[in-house]
């Protein structure tokens, strides 16, 4: 396979970086050896295979990854891929601290990103949850249960709306605070809208 152009607008915001620049350079350095479309996409470089999003380059305080967009259909057996969060269900990520990581893994990472574009080409797809499987946090399931136009208005939504609204309600901490947001947000589950309506 012949190797990726690099995108001059990635390679613009890459020079303005001001952590991660060598080991980003590194795996860009990789990627551009897949024959993927590069783009700068959320202000990343990411590797495209006719439109989908493959893998993309992304940096954090603490560390740099490469993450892969279907990354819980690629086989894993050394435990490299992390799943960011417990509601993350597609990607997974291989996260670096230093270069030496990264020239180290370079073997392998180029067998993730073969596989990633396999998987993509086949056209696997990974299988959600669904929307009864999320759970409900209790102080919404009281107003649902106390309002029978909002459990109306909440099960017109979208899917992917309501699994939005759930994690957002459940990812606060303590009751008080899942109590304000439900609140908050009751007027626009009413009108149709998401949270980024």
């Amino acid at each position: 396979m012949p190797a990726s152009q690099p995108n001059p607008k990635v390679t613009s915001v890459l020079a303005k970086a001001t952590s991660w620049r060598e080991e980003v350079a590194a795996l860009r350095a990789i990627a551009l050896t897949t024959g993927l479309k590069e783009e700068l996409k959320w202000g990343k470089a990411c590797y495209v295979l006719d439109e989908a999003n493959v893998f993309l380059i992304h940096n954090f305080k603490a560390y740099c990854a490469l993450l892969f967009m279907k990354g819980a259909l690629i086989k894993d057996a050394g435990g490299l891929l992390v799943q960011q969060t417990e509601n993350v269900q597609s990607a997974r990520q291989i996260r670096f601290s230093d270069l030496g990581e990264i020239r180290q893994l370079e073997p392998r990472l180029k067998l993730f990103m073969q596989e990633a574009i396999a998987i993509e080409k086949s056209g696997a797809k990974v299988a959600f949850k669904t929307v009864a499987e999320f759970k409900v946090p209790k102080e919404f399931q009281s107003a649902l249960d106390k309002s029978a136009k909002l459990k109306k208005a909440f099960e017109a939504l979208t899917p992917g709306r309501r699994k939005q609204y759930l994690l957002f309600f459940a990812s606060a901490k303590q009751s008080i605070t899942r109590t304000s947001r439900v609140e908050k947000w009751i007027p626009a589950i009413l009108e149709g809208k998401g949270l980024d309506d």
